[in-house]
């Protein structure tokens, strides 16, 4: 528990040192760093929590349909 708590104690420290001059001289840079890191998390909860196992489902259906349909049709090349 000691461990974790001094990383987090460290993490803080670093970011503070680094982030503290950058707001206070009114960099954009902080503003940048943060919608990058919003963007990331949000995309990859999207992701991973909504789209990834429907979109992994339509595709498998769509696939198994596909087969189906070349199976009964034949698969021709281009109209």
């Amino acid at each position: 528990m000691a461990t974790i708590q001094s990383f987090f104690t460290n993490t803080q420290e670093r970011l503070t040192g680094y982030y503290r001059p950058l707001f206070k001289a009114g960099s954009v840079k902080p503003l940048w760093h943060m919608m990058i890191v919003t963007s990331v998390i949000m995309y990859t909860q999207s992701y991973v929590f909504n789209k990834g196992k429907h979109i992994q489902a339509a595709r498998q259906e769509k696939k198994i349909a596909l087969e189906e349909y070349y199976a009964k049709h034949g698969k021709s090349g281009h109209h």
